[in-house]
């Protein structure tokens, strides 16, 4: 056991890992595509050439969130901003773009981890824990990680005095997809409230008028409108989807055979919890706490939005790598079955999961969401009773 726990600490072995496993999925789906079409052609990195198309039909000026079946299938859910940010990568070949923008999504969050206040063994032990949830986004080409990074930036920033930068994070990840918006949870935490606001509504211009210079500021404005009903349709496919709806309400929907469920019947005693959590206010400058919240609010972002799938769980799943981290040590006999269960149940999509069992109970009840939701409960028990202290963080054992 010690052994294991050396390799999975060694820094070499984690990090190499975290590239190599999110790199596989993505050649494999470039050099050996299984599914191609004679119109779209590679369907493997079908979502990387909707993000292309993103930028494309910005500079074009047609529809972001139309369908457009000659080049890819699914639809665009993501606006204006989100175009500059895909923008460099359209210059190379698709199967090239697709691989560097995998890379770029790992690497930024393997930054964004880097940079958290923890020791090395317990940033390798958050990339451990994430390390098939990366994969599975890898596969997909999603932008997930890049959420996930831009949200734990916000916090880093503001933790480090820097609301400037900060406000950067949280209007960027926003406007490219709304998750983004969750970094507000550490506007609490910032010594120059005043400022991240005013810096905030800095960017929100800035961002919202830098698309124009690539377009117009007529098609801008038309994008916006549109994509609110786009936004509302996609929730009405989440909900009826037998892949999406990952969620604490898919899940309570589909084992109680209640598929009207309204959202807020569930959302809105969650946000009264979360909010609950953060009443100590002695504690708001205490680094365990601030890690608490940190993934109290990555794990709430995902188990409680109706657009969640199991390629979104990267950015539950690097919340549940920052409580288990964070924990007193030694660990108790129900936090170890947490984790445990966390990284069998998340990961259910994996090949390593008994397929039948997924297909009887696992993809028909969303009890993908099932081990982040209990951990989001226990977090929030810690940061309502646990007695924190200003010591450093201990190292994370067995």
């Amino acid at each position: 056991m010690q052994k294991i726990t050396k390799l999975f600490t060694n820094k070499s072995f984690v990090v190499g890992a975290w590239f190599v496993l999110s790199l596989l999925p993505v050649l494999k789906g470039v050099l050996m595509p299984h599914i191609i079409d004679v119109h779209i052609g590679n369907a493997n990195i079908n979502n990387y050439i909707i993000y292309k198309h993103n930028f494309l039909n910005l500079i074009q000026q047609h529809s972001l969130f139309g369908s457009q079946p000659e080049y890819y299938f699914d639809l665009n859910h993501y606006g204006p901003v989100f175009a500059l940010v895909i923008a460099p990568f359209t210059i190379f070949p698709d199967s090239i773009g697709a691989i560097l923008w995998v890379i770029f999504n790992s690497w930024i969050l393997y930054l964004a981890v880097m940079k958290l206040p923890l020791n090395d063994n317990q940033k390798m032990a958050i990339l451990m824990i994430s390390l098939f949830s990366i994969m599975g986004s890898a596969g997909n080409a999603q932008v997930n990680p890049l959420i996930t990074a831009l949200v734990l930036f916000s916090f880093i920033f503001i933790k480090n005095k820097q609301d400037f930068w900060a406000a950067l994070m949280i209007i960027i990840g926003t406007a490219i997809k709304l998750y983004g918006i969750v970094g507000l949870a550490f506007f609490f935490f910032s010594d120059n409230k005043i400022k991240l606001i005013l810096s905030m509504v800095f960017w929100a211009v800035v961002l919202f008028a830098l698309p124009m210079l690539f377009s117009s500021p007529a098609f801008i404005l038309k994008t916006y409108h549109d994509w609110y009903p786009d936004l509302v349709a996609k929730n009405a496919a989440n909900v009826v989807s037998s892949r999406g709806y990952v969620c604490v309400m898919g899940m309570i929907s589909k084992i109680f055979h209640y598929p009207n469920l309204p959202n807020m019947v569930v959302l809105i005693p969650a946000l009264a919890v979360f909010g609950v959590s953060m009443v100590r206010i002695k504690y708001w400058r205490n680094v365990q706490y601030q890690l608490l919240l940190a993934a109290s609010v990555l794990i709430f972002t995902i188990i409680f939005s109706s657009g969640s799938e199991p390629p979104t769980y990267i950015i539950a799943m690097i919340g549940v790598g920052i409580w288990f981290v964070n924990l007193d040590r030694p660990i108790t006999g129900y936090e170890r079955f947490l984790i445990i269960f966390a990284l069998v149940l998340t990961n259910a999509q994996s090949d390593l999961f008994p397929r039948p069992l997924r297909l009887a109970y696992v993809t028909p009840y969303a009890l993908i969401a099932l081990p982040s939701f209990l951990i989001w409960l226990k977090i929030i028990y810690e940061m309502l009773t646990r007695k924190f202290n200003d010591e450093p963080i201990l190292q994370v054992q067995s």
